[in-house]
Protein backbone atom coordinates (compact mmCIF):
# COMPACT_ATOMS: atom_id res chain seq x y z
CA UNK A 1 0.00 0.00 0.00
CA UNK A 2 1.26 3.45 -0.94
CA UNK A 3 2.15 5.72 1.99
CA UNK A 4 1.99 9.01 0.07
CA UNK A 5 0.69 10.54 -3.13
CA UNK A 6 1.83 13.30 -5.47
CA UNK A 7 0.59 16.88 -5.11
CA UNK A 8 2.90 18.65 -7.55
CA UNK A 9 6.44 19.18 -8.73
CA UNK A 10 8.79 21.47 -10.66
CA UNK A 11 10.99 19.04 -12.53
CA UNK A 12 13.67 18.81 -9.89
CA UNK A 13 11.54 18.70 -6.76
CA UNK A 14 8.19 17.10 -6.02
CA UNK A 15 5.75 17.43 -3.18
CA UNK A 16 3.97 14.37 -1.77
CA UNK A 17 1.34 14.20 0.94
CA UNK A 18 2.18 11.69 3.66
CA UNK A 19 -0.95 9.63 4.40
CA UNK A 20 0.14 8.96 7.97
CA UNK A 21 0.10 12.72 8.59
CA UNK A 22 -3.01 13.47 6.55
CA UNK A 23 -5.17 13.59 9.69
CA UNK A 24 -3.10 16.59 10.86
CA UNK A 25 -5.42 18.64 8.68
CA UNK A 26 -4.55 21.15 6.00
CA UNK A 27 -5.21 24.40 4.19
CA UNK A 28 -5.65 25.34 0.53
CA UNK A 29 -5.55 29.12 0.06
CA UNK A 30 -5.34 31.54 -2.82
CA UNK A 31 -7.12 34.27 -4.71
CA UNK A 32 -10.08 33.53 -6.97
CA UNK A 33 -9.06 31.91 -10.25
CA UNK A 34 -5.60 30.75 -9.16
CA UNK A 35 -6.33 26.99 -9.20
CA UNK A 36 -7.64 26.07 -5.75
CA UNK A 37 -10.38 23.86 -7.21
CA UNK A 38 -7.88 21.77 -9.19
CA UNK A 39 -5.68 21.37 -6.08
CA UNK A 40 -8.73 20.22 -4.17
CA UNK A 41 -9.55 17.77 -6.96
CA UNK A 42 -6.00 16.37 -6.97
CA UNK A 43 -6.08 15.84 -3.19
CA UNK A 44 -9.48 14.13 -3.39
CA UNK A 45 -8.21 11.79 -6.11
CA UNK A 46 -5.06 11.00 -4.15
CA UNK A 47 -7.04 10.07 -1.04
CA UNK A 48 -9.59 8.03 -3.02
CA UNK A 49 -6.87 6.04 -4.80
CA UNK A 50 -5.31 5.33 -1.39
CA UNK A 51 -8.64 3.91 -0.15
CA UNK A 52 -9.64 6.94 1.95
CA UNK A 53 -13.27 8.13 1.66
CA UNK A 54 -13.72 11.84 1.02
CA UNK A 55 -16.45 14.37 1.80
CA UNK A 56 -16.32 17.74 0.07
CA UNK A 57 -18.60 20.73 -0.46
CA UNK A 58 -18.92 21.79 -4.10
CA UNK A 59 -19.54 25.52 -4.17
CA UNK A 60 -19.35 26.10 -7.94
CA UNK A 61 -20.38 22.67 -9.20
CA UNK A 62 -16.95 21.97 -10.73
CA UNK A 63 -16.06 19.09 -8.41
CA UNK A 64 -18.78 16.91 -9.90
CA UNK A 65 -16.28 16.24 -12.70
CA UNK A 66 -14.64 13.68 -10.41
CA UNK A 67 -17.36 11.23 -11.53
CA UNK A 68 -16.10 11.28 -15.15
CA UNK A 69 -12.71 10.52 -16.64
CA UNK A 70 -10.69 13.42 -18.02
CA UNK A 71 -9.91 13.83 -21.71
CA UNK A 72 -6.50 14.10 -23.36
CA UNK A 73 -5.24 17.66 -23.66
CA UNK A 74 -1.87 19.08 -24.81
CA UNK A 75 -1.42 21.09 -21.59
CA UNK A 76 -2.09 18.00 -19.49
CA UNK A 77 0.47 16.03 -21.51
CA UNK A 78 2.99 18.86 -21.12
CA UNK A 79 2.59 18.95 -17.34
CA UNK A 80 2.79 15.17 -17.01
CA UNK A 81 6.06 15.22 -18.95
CA UNK A 82 7.43 18.17 -16.99
CA UNK A 83 6.75 16.46 -13.66
CA UNK A 84 8.00 13.03 -14.79
CA UNK A 85 4.73 11.32 -13.82
CA UNK A 86 4.99 7.71 -14.94
CA UNK A 87 1.68 6.34 -13.69
CA UNK A 88 -0.68 9.09 -14.85
CA UNK A 89 -4.09 7.74 -15.84
CA UNK A 90 -7.26 9.52 -16.79
CA UNK A 91 -10.08 7.88 -14.90
CA UNK A 92 -13.31 8.46 -13.05
CA UNK A 93 -13.87 8.03 -9.33
CA UNK A 94 -16.86 6.56 -7.49
CA UNK A 95 -18.98 9.51 -6.40
CA UNK A 96 -22.17 9.99 -4.38
CA UNK A 97 -23.96 13.30 -4.69
CA UNK A 98 -25.75 14.94 -1.76
CA UNK A 99 -27.88 18.07 -1.51
CA UNK A 100 -29.69 19.65 1.45
CA UNK A 101 -32.42 20.72 -0.98
CA UNK A 102 -32.63 17.28 -2.64
CA UNK A 103 -32.31 18.72 -6.15
CA UNK A 104 -28.82 17.71 -7.28
CA UNK A 105 -28.16 14.85 -4.89
CA UNK A 106 -29.60 12.60 -2.24
CA UNK A 107 -31.30 14.63 0.49
CA UNK A 108 -29.20 15.24 3.57
CA UNK A 109 -31.26 15.32 6.73
CA UNK A 110 -30.61 15.64 10.44
CA UNK A 111 -33.04 15.67 13.34
CA UNK A 112 -33.58 18.71 15.52
CA UNK A 113 -32.40 16.66 18.52
CA UNK A 114 -29.15 15.72 16.77
CA UNK A 115 -28.53 19.32 15.77
CA UNK A 116 -28.98 20.47 19.38
CA UNK A 117 -29.73 23.84 20.99
CA UNK A 118 -26.16 25.21 20.80
CA UNK A 119 -25.91 25.21 17.01
CA UNK A 120 -29.51 26.35 16.61
CA UNK A 121 -29.00 29.24 19.03
CA UNK A 122 -25.94 30.38 17.07
CA UNK A 123 -27.70 29.87 13.79
CA UNK A 124 -30.65 32.02 14.95
CA UNK A 125 -28.44 34.68 16.61
CA UNK A 126 -30.37 34.28 19.84
CA UNK A 127 -29.57 36.36 22.91
CA UNK A 128 -28.89 34.80 26.30
CA UNK A 129 -32.54 34.77 27.41
CA UNK A 130 -33.76 33.30 24.14
CA UNK A 131 -31.00 30.69 24.20
CA UNK A 132 -32.12 29.68 27.70
CA UNK A 133 -35.69 29.20 26.45
CA UNK A 134 -34.43 27.06 23.56
CA UNK A 135 -32.41 24.89 25.95
CA UNK A 136 -35.53 24.57 28.11
CA UNK A 137 -37.51 23.35 25.09
CA UNK A 138 -35.03 20.53 24.51
CA UNK A 139 -34.94 19.67 28.22
CA UNK A 140 -38.73 19.57 28.51
CA UNK A 141 -38.97 17.38 25.40
CA UNK A 142 -36.49 14.93 26.94
CA UNK A 143 -38.31 14.89 30.28
CA UNK A 144 -41.66 14.41 28.56
CA UNK A 145 -40.30 11.57 26.41
CA UNK A 146 -41.05 13.41 23.17
CA UNK A 147 -38.80 13.17 20.11
CA UNK A 148 -37.82 16.40 18.39
CA UNK A 149 -37.21 15.42 14.78
CA UNK A 150 -38.24 18.29 12.52
CA UNK A 151 -39.15 21.95 12.63
CA UNK A 152 -42.84 21.35 13.27
CA UNK A 153 -41.87 19.42 16.41
CA UNK A 154 -39.96 22.42 17.73
CA UNK A 155 -42.78 24.77 16.73
CA UNK A 156 -45.33 22.58 18.51
CA UNK A 157 -43.13 22.38 21.63
CA UNK A 158 -42.72 26.16 21.76
CA UNK A 159 -46.47 26.71 21.35
CA UNK A 160 -47.20 24.21 24.09
CA UNK A 161 -44.64 25.87 26.37
CA UNK A 162 -46.37 29.20 25.80
CA UNK A 163 -49.74 27.74 26.81
CA UNK A 164 -48.33 25.87 29.82
CA UNK A 165 -45.81 28.53 30.80
CA UNK A 166 -47.05 29.07 34.36
CA UNK A 167 -47.03 25.39 35.25
CA UNK A 168 -43.56 24.86 33.71
CA UNK A 169 -41.77 27.80 35.33
CA UNK A 170 -41.59 26.21 38.77
CA UNK A 171 -39.39 23.41 37.40
CA UNK A 172 -37.61 25.03 34.45
CA UNK A 173 -37.32 28.66 35.50
CA UNK A 174 -38.71 31.73 33.81
CA UNK A 175 -39.99 31.17 30.29
CA UNK A 176 -40.36 34.44 28.44
CA UNK A 177 -43.31 34.57 26.08
CA UNK A 178 -41.49 37.22 24.04
CA UNK A 179 -38.47 34.91 23.67
CA UNK A 180 -40.70 32.08 22.48
CA UNK A 181 -42.23 34.40 19.90
CA UNK A 182 -38.75 35.49 18.72
CA UNK A 183 -37.65 31.88 18.20
CA UNK A 184 -40.88 31.07 16.37
CA UNK A 185 -40.32 33.98 13.99
CA UNK A 186 -36.85 32.71 13.16
CA UNK A 187 -38.24 29.24 12.54
CA UNK A 188 -40.74 30.73 10.09
CA UNK A 189 -37.92 32.49 8.25
CA UNK A 190 -36.00 29.23 8.12
CA UNK A 191 -38.99 27.46 6.58
CA UNK A 192 -39.38 30.19 3.96
CA UNK A 193 -35.73 29.72 2.95
CA UNK A 194 -36.45 26.03 2.34
CA UNK A 195 -34.12 24.87 5.08
CA UNK A 196 -36.92 22.95 6.77
CA UNK A 197 -36.18 20.14 4.30
CA UNK A 198 -32.90 19.57 6.12
CA UNK A 199 -34.55 18.68 9.42
CA UNK A 200 -36.25 15.30 9.51
CA UNK A 201 -35.79 11.64 8.81
CA UNK A 202 -34.23 9.47 7.56
CA UNK A 203 -31.22 11.18 9.09
CA UNK A 204 -27.86 10.90 7.40
CA UNK A 205 -26.00 7.74 8.39
CA UNK A 206 -22.35 8.74 8.87
CA UNK A 207 -21.25 5.26 7.82
CA UNK A 208 -22.55 6.01 4.34
CA UNK A 209 -19.87 8.72 4.06
CA UNK A 210 -17.04 6.30 4.78
CA UNK A 211 -17.41 3.65 2.11
CA UNK A 212 -14.72 1.94 0.05
CA UNK A 213 -15.35 0.04 -3.19
CA UNK A 214 -14.47 -3.62 -3.67
CA UNK A 215 -11.43 -2.47 -5.66
CA UNK A 216 -10.22 -0.52 -2.62
CA UNK A 217 -11.05 2.98 -3.88
CA UNK A 218 -12.45 5.47 -1.42
CA UNK A 219 -15.87 6.84 -2.34
CA UNK A 220 -15.99 10.59 -2.95
CA UNK A 221 -19.05 12.24 -1.37
CA UNK A 222 -19.88 15.57 -3.02
CA UNK A 223 -22.28 17.97 -1.34
CA UNK A 224 -23.81 20.28 -3.92
CA UNK A 225 -23.61 23.69 -2.29
CA UNK A 226 -24.39 25.86 -5.30
CA UNK A 227 -27.72 26.80 -3.68
CA UNK A 228 -26.72 26.27 -0.08
CA UNK A 229 -23.94 28.86 -0.28
CA UNK A 230 -26.67 31.51 -0.62
CA UNK A 231 -27.52 30.65 2.98
CA UNK A 232 -23.98 31.00 4.38
CA UNK A 233 -24.97 30.54 8.00
CA UNK A 234 -26.84 27.29 7.30
CA UNK A 235 -23.90 26.11 5.18
CA UNK A 236 -21.42 26.77 7.97
CA UNK A 237 -23.62 25.34 10.74
CA UNK A 238 -24.35 22.21 8.73
CA UNK A 239 -20.69 21.43 8.10
CA UNK A 240 -19.84 22.14 11.73
CA UNK A 241 -22.65 19.79 12.78
CA UNK A 242 -21.27 17.13 10.46
CA UNK A 243 -17.73 17.19 11.83
CA UNK A 244 -19.11 17.39 15.38
CA UNK A 245 -21.18 14.26 14.73
CA UNK A 246 -18.10 12.50 13.36
CA UNK A 247 -16.14 13.52 16.42
CA UNK A 248 -18.79 12.31 18.85
CA UNK A 249 -19.55 9.00 17.14
CA UNK A 250 -16.23 7.72 15.80
CA UNK A 251 -14.03 5.66 18.12
CA UNK A 252 -10.47 6.61 18.94
CA UNK A 253 -8.02 5.42 16.30
CA UNK A 254 -4.70 6.92 17.30
CA UNK A 255 -1.88 6.92 14.76
CA UNK A 256 -2.80 4.93 11.65
CA UNK A 257 -1.39 4.44 8.17
CA UNK A 258 -4.15 6.57 6.67
CA UNK A 259 -7.27 8.48 7.76
CA UNK A 260 -10.75 7.01 7.97
CA UNK A 261 -12.21 10.06 6.26
CA UNK A 262 -11.01 13.36 4.85
CA UNK A 263 -13.30 16.35 5.03
CA UNK A 264 -12.89 19.39 2.73
CA UNK A 265 -14.52 22.64 3.89
CA UNK A 266 -14.67 25.11 0.96
CA UNK A 267 -15.26 28.84 1.58
CA UNK A 268 -14.07 28.29 5.14
CA UNK A 269 -14.34 31.97 6.01
CA UNK A 270 -18.13 31.52 6.13
CA UNK A 271 -17.67 29.42 9.24
CA UNK A 272 -15.85 32.12 11.16
CA UNK A 273 -17.33 35.41 9.91
CA UNK A 274 -19.32 36.88 12.78
CA UNK A 275 -19.24 33.63 14.74
CA UNK A 276 -19.42 34.09 18.54
CA UNK A 277 -16.43 33.04 20.60
CA UNK A 278 -18.30 30.04 21.99
CA UNK A 279 -18.76 28.66 18.48
CA UNK A 280 -15.16 29.35 17.47
CA UNK A 281 -13.99 27.55 20.61
CA UNK A 282 -16.16 24.59 19.62
CA UNK A 283 -14.58 24.49 16.16
CA UNK A 284 -11.09 24.68 17.63
CA UNK A 285 -11.88 21.82 20.01
CA UNK A 286 -13.23 19.60 17.24
CA UNK A 287 -10.30 20.34 14.90
CA UNK A 288 -7.78 19.67 17.64
CA UNK A 289 -9.29 16.40 18.85
CA UNK A 290 -10.91 14.83 15.80
CA UNK A 291 -7.58 13.80 14.29
CA UNK A 292 -7.36 11.08 16.94
CA UNK A 293 -10.58 9.70 15.45
CA UNK A 294 -8.85 9.34 12.07
CA UNK A 295 -10.50 12.33 10.38
CA UNK A 296 -8.56 14.95 8.47
CA UNK A 297 -10.10 18.40 7.89
CA UNK A 298 -8.91 20.62 5.05
CA UNK A 299 -10.05 24.24 4.88
CA UNK A 300 -10.22 26.07 1.55
CA UNK A 301 -10.25 29.87 1.62
CA UNK A 302 -8.72 32.86 -0.11
CA UNK A 303 -6.26 33.75 2.64
CA UNK A 304 -4.87 32.14 5.79
CA UNK A 305 -6.00 35.32 7.53
CA UNK A 306 -9.59 34.07 7.14
CA UNK A 307 -8.87 31.34 9.67
CA UNK A 308 -8.49 32.13 13.41
CA UNK A 309 -4.97 31.60 14.70
CA UNK A 310 -6.12 28.93 17.16
CA UNK A 311 -7.43 26.86 14.25
CA UNK A 312 -4.73 27.82 11.74
CA UNK A 313 -2.07 26.46 14.07
CA UNK A 314 -3.65 22.98 13.77
CA UNK A 315 -3.32 22.85 9.96
CA UNK A 316 -0.09 21.03 9.13
CA UNK A 317 -0.35 20.50 5.34
CA UNK A 318 -0.40 23.73 3.31
CA UNK A 319 -1.03 24.58 -0.35
CA UNK A 320 -0.80 28.30 -1.07
CA UNK A 321 -1.80 29.69 -4.47
CA UNK A 322 -1.21 33.23 -5.61
CA UNK A 323 -2.37 36.25 -3.64
CA UNK A 324 -2.62 39.76 -5.06
CA UNK A 325 -1.23 42.66 -3.03
CA UNK A 326 -3.11 45.66 -4.40
CA UNK A 327 -4.02 47.26 -1.08
CA UNK A 328 -2.36 47.53 2.34
CA UNK A 329 -4.82 44.92 3.59
CA UNK A 330 -3.80 42.58 0.76
CA UNK A 331 -0.12 43.14 1.56
CA UNK A 332 -0.77 42.25 5.18
CA UNK A 333 -2.52 39.05 4.06
CA UNK A 334 0.48 38.12 1.90
CA UNK A 335 2.81 38.66 4.84
CA UNK A 336 0.63 36.47 7.10
CA UNK A 337 0.51 33.73 4.46
CA UNK A 338 4.31 33.75 4.07
CA UNK A 339 4.82 33.51 7.81
CA UNK A 340 2.77 30.30 8.00
CA UNK A 341 5.40 28.39 5.97
CA UNK A 342 8.74 26.99 6.97
CA UNK A 343 11.19 29.17 4.99
CA UNK A 344 13.16 27.91 2.01
CA UNK A 345 16.60 29.55 1.65
CA UNK A 346 16.29 29.36 -2.14
CA UNK A 347 13.64 32.09 -2.41
CA UNK A 348 11.57 34.65 -0.54
CA UNK A 349 8.19 33.15 0.25
CA UNK A 350 6.52 36.53 0.56
CA UNK A 351 7.75 37.63 -2.86
CA UNK A 352 6.87 34.37 -4.61
CA UNK A 353 3.26 34.33 -3.35
CA UNK A 354 2.45 37.34 -5.55
CA UNK A 355 4.32 35.87 -8.57
CA UNK A 356 2.63 32.47 -8.76
CA UNK A 357 0.77 31.66 -11.97
CA UNK A 358 -2.44 29.70 -12.42
CA UNK A 359 -1.88 26.11 -11.36
CA UNK A 360 1.26 27.02 -9.41
CA UNK A 361 1.46 26.87 -5.63
CA UNK A 362 3.70 26.91 -2.59
CA UNK A 363 3.49 23.57 -0.80
CA UNK A 364 4.62 22.45 2.62
CA UNK A 365 3.58 19.13 4.16
CA UNK A 366 4.38 17.19 7.31
CA UNK A 367 7.20 14.66 7.14
CA UNK A 368 7.37 11.29 8.88
CA UNK A 369 8.22 12.97 12.19
CA UNK A 370 5.33 15.42 11.91
CA UNK A 371 7.54 18.41 11.14
CA UNK A 372 6.64 20.76 8.27
CA UNK A 373 8.92 20.49 5.26
CA UNK A 374 10.53 23.63 3.78
CA UNK A 375 8.13 25.32 1.39
CA UNK A 376 8.49 24.37 -2.29
CA UNK A 377 7.28 26.16 -5.40
CA UNK A 378 5.59 23.56 -7.61
CA UNK A 379 3.15 23.03 -10.43
CA UNK A 380 0.04 21.18 -9.24
CA UNK A 381 -0.28 17.73 -10.81
CA UNK A 382 -3.05 17.31 -13.40
CA UNK A 383 -6.13 15.46 -12.15
CA UNK A 384 -7.15 12.21 -13.78
CA UNK A 385 -10.84 13.08 -13.72
CA UNK A 386 -12.64 15.75 -15.71
CA UNK A 387 -11.86 19.39 -15.00
CA UNK A 388 -15.29 20.98 -15.01
CA UNK A 389 -18.84 20.06 -13.98
CA UNK A 390 -21.09 17.25 -15.14
CA UNK A 391 -24.13 17.91 -17.26
CA UNK A 392 -27.55 17.39 -15.69
CA UNK A 393 -27.97 14.16 -17.66
CA UNK A 394 -24.60 12.84 -16.48
CA UNK A 395 -25.37 13.71 -12.88
CA UNK A 396 -28.76 11.98 -13.09
CA UNK A 397 -27.11 8.89 -14.54
CA UNK A 398 -24.56 8.76 -11.69
CA UNK A 399 -27.29 9.22 -9.09
CA UNK A 400 -29.39 6.43 -10.61
CA UNK A 401 -26.58 3.98 -9.80
CA UNK A 402 -26.26 5.10 -6.19
CA UNK A 403 -26.92 2.43 -3.55
CA UNK A 404 -28.54 5.06 -1.31
CA UNK A 405 -31.29 6.09 -3.69
CA UNK A 406 -33.95 3.94 -2.03
CA UNK A 407 -32.80 4.80 1.49
CA UNK A 408 -33.05 8.59 1.38
CA UNK A 409 -35.66 9.20 -1.31
CA UNK A 410 -38.67 8.73 0.98
CA UNK A 411 -39.37 11.06 3.92
CA UNK A 412 -40.14 9.29 7.21
CA UNK A 413 -42.43 11.03 9.69
CA UNK A 414 -42.49 9.12 12.97
CA UNK A 415 -44.62 10.00 15.95
CA UNK A 416 -42.78 12.81 17.67
CA UNK A 417 -43.47 15.96 19.67
CA UNK A 418 -45.80 17.42 17.04
CA UNK A 419 -48.02 14.35 16.88
CA UNK A 420 -47.97 13.81 20.66
CA UNK A 421 -48.84 17.42 21.44
CA UNK A 422 -51.42 17.48 18.68
CA UNK A 423 -52.96 14.36 20.23
CA UNK A 424 -52.93 16.02 23.65
CA UNK A 425 -54.63 19.10 22.26
CA UNK A 426 -57.20 16.93 20.48
CA UNK A 427 -57.79 14.91 23.65
CA UNK A 428 -58.09 18.09 25.69
CA UNK A 429 -60.53 19.51 23.14
CA UNK A 430 -62.51 16.28 23.21
CA UNK A 431 -62.56 16.34 27.01
CA UNK A 432 -63.68 19.95 26.99
CA UNK A 433 -66.37 19.11 24.45
CA UNK A 434 -67.56 16.20 26.57
CA UNK A 435 -67.59 18.44 29.64
CA UNK A 436 -69.53 21.03 27.68
CA UNK A 437 -72.03 18.40 26.58
CA UNK A 438 -72.35 17.13 30.15
CA UNK A 439 -72.89 20.68 31.36
CA UNK A 440 -75.52 21.21 28.70
CA UNK A 441 -77.21 17.94 29.72
CA UNK A 442 -77.15 18.98 33.37
CA UNK A 443 -78.56 22.38 32.45
CA UNK A 444 -81.29 20.76 30.35
CA UNK A 445 -82.14 18.30 33.11
CA UNK A 446 -82.33 21.15 35.60
CA UNK A 447 -84.53 23.14 33.21
CA UNK A 448 -86.82 20.13 32.71
CA UNK A 449 -86.96 19.53 36.48
CA UNK A 450 -87.85 23.16 37.14
CA UNK A 451 -90.43 23.06 34.37
CA UNK A 452 -91.92 19.91 35.87
CA UNK A 453 -92.07 21.60 39.25
CA UNK A 454 -93.78 24.59 37.69
CA UNK A 455 -96.19 22.29 35.85
CA UNK A 456 -96.94 20.36 39.04
CA UNK A 457 -97.51 23.59 40.95
CA UNK A 458 -99.73 24.89 38.17
CA UNK A 459 -101.72 21.63 38.07
CA UNK A 460 -102.05 21.65 41.84
CA UNK A 461 -103.31 25.23 41.76
CA UNK A 462 -105.72 24.39 38.98
CA UNK A 463 -106.97 21.38 40.90
CA UNK A 464 -107.39 23.50 44.02
CA UNK A 465 -109.34 26.12 42.06
CA UNK A 466 -111.45 23.40 40.50
CA UNK A 467 -112.23 21.94 43.90
CA UNK A 468 -113.14 25.34 45.24
CA UNK A 469 -115.36 25.96 42.25
CA UNK A 470 -116.99 22.60 42.66
CA UNK A 471 -117.52 23.26 46.34
CA UNK A 472 -119.13 26.64 45.64
CA UNK A 473 -121.39 25.15 42.95
CA UNK A 474 -122.54 22.33 45.29
CA UNK A 475 -123.31 24.77 48.07
CA UNK A 476 -125.53 26.85 45.82
CA UNK A 477 -127.39 23.76 44.65
CA UNK A 478 -127.99 22.62 48.23
CA UNK A 479 -129.44 25.99 49.22
CA UNK A 480 -131.93 25.99 46.36
CA UNK A 481 -133.19 22.50 47.18
CA UNK A 482 -133.55 23.34 50.85
CA UNK A 483 -135.50 26.45 50.00
CA UNK A 484 -137.68 24.50 47.68
CA UNK A 485 -138.20 21.81 50.29
CA UNK A 486 -139.06 24.37 52.96
CA UNK A 487 -141.42 26.11 50.61
CA UNK A 488 -143.01 22.85 49.66
CA UNK A 489 -143.22 21.86 53.29
CA UNK A 490 -144.81 25.17 54.14
CA UNK A 491 -147.26 24.80 51.34
CA UNK A 492 -148.06 21.26 52.24
CA UNK A 493 -148.28 22.16 55.88
CA UNK A 494 -150.59 25.06 55.20
CA UNK A 495 -153.04 23.10 53.00
CA UNK A 496 -153.03 20.15 55.30
CA UNK A 497 -153.66 22.37 58.26
CA UNK A 498 -156.54 23.99 56.54
CA UNK A 499 -157.93 20.64 55.53
CA UNK A 500 -157.64 19.36 59.09
CA UNK A 501 -159.28 22.47 60.52
CA UNK A 502 -162.02 22.22 58.00
CA UNK A 503 -162.47 18.59 58.83
CA UNK A 504 -162.62 19.26 62.52
CA UNK A 505 -164.96 22.19 62.16
CA UNK A 506 -167.08 20.24 59.76
CA UNK A 507 -167.48 17.43 62.14
CA UNK A 508 -168.29 19.88 64.87
CA UNK A 509 -170.69 21.80 62.81
CA UNK A 510 -171.99 18.95 60.71
CA UNK A 511 -175.38 19.29 61.89
CA UNK A 512 -175.69 22.67 60.37
CA UNK A 513 -174.68 21.68 56.91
Amino acid sequence: MTSHFLIGGNGSQSAHLNLRMANRHGLIAGATGTGKTVSLQVLAEGFAKAGVPVFMADIKGDLSGLAKAGKPHPKVDERVQLMNITDYQQRLFPCVFWDLYAKKGHPVRATISDFGPLLLANFFDLNETQTGVLYAAFKIADDQGMLMLDLKDLQAMLSWMKDERKSLEDQYGGISEASIAAIQRRLMMLEQDGADEFFGEPALDLNHLMQVTLEGTGVVNILDATTLVNQPKLYAIFLLWLISELFENLPEQGDADKPKLVFFFDEAHLLFNGAPKLLVDKIEQVVRLIRSKGVGIYFISQSPADIPDTVLGQLGNRIQHALRAYTPKDQQAVKIAAQTFRPNPAFSTEAVITELGIGEALVSVLDEKGSPTPVERVMIAPPGSRIGPLTDEERTEVMSRSPYKAIYSQVVDRESAYEILKGRVAQQAQTQQQEKIQEQLRAEQERIFKQQQKDQERIAKEQARAQQQTARTGAKRDTAVDAFAKSAARAIGSNLGRQIVRGILGSLLGGRR
